[in-house]
């Protein structure tokens, strides 16, 4: 199938690519996660069902277990809980250990002849607990300072016409290769940064996990297994955030490519050890991508 790239536009790429690897650099400073999330600072993990906040020992297990799962929301509850907010624990999550305190009562007679129970003490009880992006149908609440965001009718009509399919309302962007399918955030819980805006970070989070999706085995089958080991993922994150550069790019969403592109590339840039020719083999897996999902959009997406 022809391109639908011009030879000038494949020329932009690189000239992103060179872009980012100099704001690298120069120091490309910290990535910061785009969207609300219902994000808790980690010392304060809340129970999704009652609003309060865990306490003890149980903030520092749930902020371990959120950082071995690659949680980035701090909502949690038990199985029933969750349930009982109309959501459903996904098959094969795996739940996390709290500890709880069960009162011991003793009953004993009264002078009336009556029962009552008397405290005589408390025993430690073990209880599970999911993480919010383990569970579908629940929505973090909103901030409600956060305005309506739209999402652009190209970027709208390019992913149509991809045929990939987008479940909003959870609390982090993935592609799950086992769904087929891409996981957003509300478009509302969005947020602007210091060279961004929120509809900005939107649609750049939109194209990262579009580019994922392009991956798939039945697709562009990227298997970085072999050349990187360990570090596959990683590559597979440069890919992903240098085909969002681009595409961005190819909407004109933005006249230059955002630092928060260097920056999210030099947190797995350090994780590959600097491996400068690492991020050059990715531009070339990401133009790959993004050549393949613009042969799939019409003909006049990118006009």
């Amino acid at each position: 199938m022809t391109s639908v790239l011009s030879h000038s536009k494949s020329n932009v790429f690189t000239v992103i690519t060179a872009k980012i690897v100099s704001a690298i650099e120069e120091g490309a400073g910290t990535f910061v996660m785009p969207w609300h999330g219902g994000i808790i600072p980690p010392a304060f993990p809340v129970n999704a069902a009652t609003g309060k906040s865990y306490r003890g020992v149980n903030i520092v297990a749930l902020w371990a277990e959120a950082a071995l799962k690659g949680c980035l929301s701090g909502y949690w509850a038990s199985y029933k809980q969750w349930q009982s907010l109309g959501a459903q624990v996904r098959k094969g999550e795996r739940g996390a250990a709290i500890l709880f305190y069960k009162t011991i009562e003793r009953e004993t007679e009264t002078n009336d002849n009556k029962e009552q129970a008397i405290r005589a003490g408390f025993v430690a009880r073990t209880s599970y607990v999911f993480n919010a992006e383990q569970v579908d149908g629940w929505q973090p609440p909103i901030p409600a300072s956060n305005a309506s965001i739209t999402i652009n009718e190209r970027v709208a009509a390019f992913i149509r016409a991809t045929g990939t399919i987008i479940h909003h309302g959870v609390c982090g962007a993935r592609y799950r290769h086992d769904l087929d399918r891409i996981d957003m955030p509300l478009a509302e819980l969005f947020v602007g940064t210091g060279t961004s805006s929120p509809e900005e970070s939107c649609h750049a989070v939109l194209c990262h996990e579009t580019i994922h999706w392009s991956g798939a085995r039945h697709r562009l089958n990227r298997d970085f297994g072999k050349r990187f080991g360990d570090h596959a993922y990683a590559f597979e994150e440069l890919v992903a955030e240098l085909g969002a550069a681009f595409l961005c790019s190819t909407f004109r969403l933005t006249n230059e490519s955002r630092p928060d592109h260097a920056a999210y590339i030099a947190s797995w840039l350090e994780i590959l050890q600097q491996d400068k020719k690492a991020i050059f083999a990715a531009a070339s897996k990401a133009q790959e991508a993004v050549e393949y999902l613009l042969n799939l959009a019409p003909s006049d997406a990118t006009k």
